[in-house]
């Protein structure tokens, strides 16, 4: 039989926010958090907008010692140890001390990390250098940096792995952690996923004319997912974390209990049947969906709210209409739809799991979050589902169960069912 899994623990480091509370007032505010980057002008770039956390250095000397921020460079890392100990505090657990804890592990992917410590370690190489690097410019840049820096921290024993699967990383994650806790080979598990920023993780959209230009001038109304004027995705960065943890063992210490977890589902359109590296198999995308809803024994008409990937391109309305076609539902009677990325822009490796605890605070506190900047609907999208549908301003609401999906280049997708928790 399998455990019943429970989120225990939430933390995050957005670009409209930093830590839990924070960031909970300000997506229901309709907060923005992205501006303008003189650096991304300096250089030429189109778009040159984004959205950074605003970690200040008294937050950072919360969770670092001085001599690690002496030698820390890489943003990813940074907010990926500020989301995951904020999780992990919040989840009320305590840290390891003589002995790994041989019943909790992390789970925590990223895209590309470390990448100004890459270009760093580069020039010092090319200049000949190489004993001047540090002792840190591996850790900074694998891909498990993350996992392991918490790792050591929290004194984790089980498995301690990271994951990238583009845009879907964090939701992947925590499906990841799910299983591993459903099957009962962990207790607990730290699930989340972070990105870097800056000019050379975003550069490369840019190159390809998929980020906004007419905006620089008003950055807070750039990122404009299910609209007519809609023009691309504003580069994002950050990180979210939850504490993953089986009902029984929540239950047994008296934990929060957020939300429970029903299932998912994770698949590939395999670059087929319209499917390509930077488009989805609309197809797999439709049965990502139907497929979580199947594996957390649901039907379509139990979801209140349905959290998009919803970038703020072309793609848009073939993601709304892939909602609609899997779950039968359109006009009136389709669920609620937002996407966060209307607020913070498109966060990339780190999307899945920030917008993994927005929807968990939203099902956790009793409200809907609005999705800005879509006062044009595109008629697409008004096409198939009533506007009222999306909400422009906030909705104080119980809300029973939310289905979050993400999908990545690739061709991957990411579908998992959140519960307001009943015992």
């Amino acid at each position: 039989m399998r455990n019943r899994v429970v989120i225990t623990g939430l933390g995050v480091a957005a670009p409209n926010a930093v830590g839990v509370p924070s960031f909970s007032d300000a997506i229901q505010a309709g907060r923005s958090g992205i501006s303008f980057q003189p650096e991304l002008a300096e250089l030429k770039f189109s778009c040159q907008i984004g959205g950074i956390p605003p970690v200040t250095e008294t937050i950072k000397q919360q969770y670092f010692t001085e001599l690690q921020l002496r030698q820390l460079t890489s943003s990813g890392v940074i907010y990926g140890v500020i989301a995951g100990l904020e999780a992990w505090q919040n989840a009320g657990l305590s840290i390891a001390t003589d002995e790994p804890d041989w019943e909790s592990g992390i789970v925590f992917g990223t895209g590309l990390l470390g990448i100004d410590k890459i270009r760093e370690s580069i020039y010092k190489v090319d200049a000949g250098q190489v004993r001047r690097l540090g002792s840190t410019a591996v850790v900074q840049t694998m891909a498990s940096g993350v996992s392991a820096y918490l790792g050591g921290i929290i004194g984790c024993g089980n498995q301690l792995t990271a994951n990238s699967s583009a845009c879907a990383t964090g939701t992947e994650a925590l499906l990841l952690a799910y299983e591993r806790i459903a099957n009962g080979y962990a207790k607990r598990m730290l699930a989340g996923s972070c990105s870097d920023h800056g000019p050379y993780m975003w550069g490369g959209f840019d190159a390809m004319r998929v980020m906004p230009y007419q905006f620089n001038n008003s950055p807070e109304k750039a990122s404009r997912p299910l609209s007519a004027t809609a023009s691309g995705f504003v580069p994002g960065s950050g990180a979210g974390a939850l504490v993953v943890e089986s009902l029984e063992t929540a239950l047994e210490r008296n934990a929060p209990i957020y939300a429970e977890v029903l299932g998912g589902h994770l698949n590939s359109g395999g670059q087929r049947r319209g499917g390509s590296m930077t488009a989805p198999n609309a197809f797999a995308v439709k049965r990502c969906i139907q497929k979580a809803m199947e594996e957390a024994a649901i039907q379509p008409s139990d979801i209140d709210v349905i959290d998009g990937h919803l970038t703020a391109t072309i793609k848009d309305s073939a993601e709304v209409t892939a909602w609609c076609e899997a779950l039968g539902r359109r006009g009136a009677d389709f669920p609620y739809i937002n996407s966060l990325k209307s607020m913070v822009g498109h966060c990339l490796s780190a999307a899945g799991s920030i917008e993994c605890v927005a929807a968990v605070l939203e099902l956790h506190d009793g409200f809907i979050y609005p999705s800005v900047n879509c006062e044009d609907l595109h008629p697409e999208i008004s096409a198939m589902i009533a506007p009222d549908r999306i909400p422009q301003q906030l909705i104080r609401k119980n809300i029973n169960v939310i289905a979050k999906a993400n999908f990545g280049f690739g061709d991957v997708n990411a579908c998992v069912i959140f519960k307001k928790f009943q015992s």
